[in-house]
């Protein structure tokens, strides 16, 4: 809960049907007639993010600084004045990139990584009511995402070190059932919303 709007986001490795799912439960809430926004994935709008996925640029401490502060800030704002925030990833995936993208014999790296660990166990457990996590995996170069190029070849390992990142923050882990479509993911989850009691009035 940021202030007095539920927060609920939605994780899991790269092409888990995260960002379809997010898009989805959205509809289906403002259709319900519940005050409901939708926070996209930072770094998809990072310049540092940018300039290392589409430029032959490199991820190093700045690019992923700068992507775990825009979770924060991208979370607590577009919650602002709302009574429900979907939110696509949360900032445990930038830890998880940056465990495995990071020179980890660099101080620096190892010290950034270890504070924004800290961060996540403040912050996660007191603004995050729950984490929805995918685990379905669907074709990585469907779409012609070039965000995800660089790191096709570590989905298996990225979606263990996410969810040991949520997990180990101590916020509520909500495990999607596997091979549904998204008109059933999004019923199953809003089950839980209910089960919950997050929207109670």
């Amino acid at each position: 809960m940021i202030r007095d709007c539920a927060v609920i986001a939605v994780e899991g490795s790269q092409a888990a049907g995260k960002t379809t799912l997010a898009l989805a439960l959205t509809a289906h809430y403002r259709e319900a007639g519940v005050h409901v926004a939708v926070s996209g994935e930072p770094a998809r709008v990072s310049p540092f993010m940018e300039e290392a996925v589409l430029y032959g640029g490199r991820f190093d401490a700045v690019a992923e600084l700068d992507a775990f502060a825009a979770h924060l800030m991208t979370a607590a704002r577009t919650a602002r004045h709302h009574r429900l925030l979907i939110a696509d990833r949360t900032p445990a995936s930038v830890i998880a990139y940056s465990r495995h993208l990071l020179d980890l014999e660099d101080p620096l790296n190892g010290q950034l990584i270890h504070a924004m660990e800290a961060t996540c166990r403040a912050w996660m457990p007191n603004a995050y009511d729950a984490v929805v996590y995918c685990r379905d995996r669907y074709n990585q170069r469907s779409g012609g995402d070039r965000y995800r190029e660089k790191v096709l070849d570590l989905q298996g390992k990225l979606d263990r070190t996410i969810y040991e990142v949520c997990a180990g923050s101590g916020v509520k882990l909500i495990e999607l059932p596997t091979e549904l479509d998204t008109a059933s993911r999004v019923r199953w989850i809003a089950e839980c919303v209910t089960d919950m009691g997050l929207l109670l009035s």
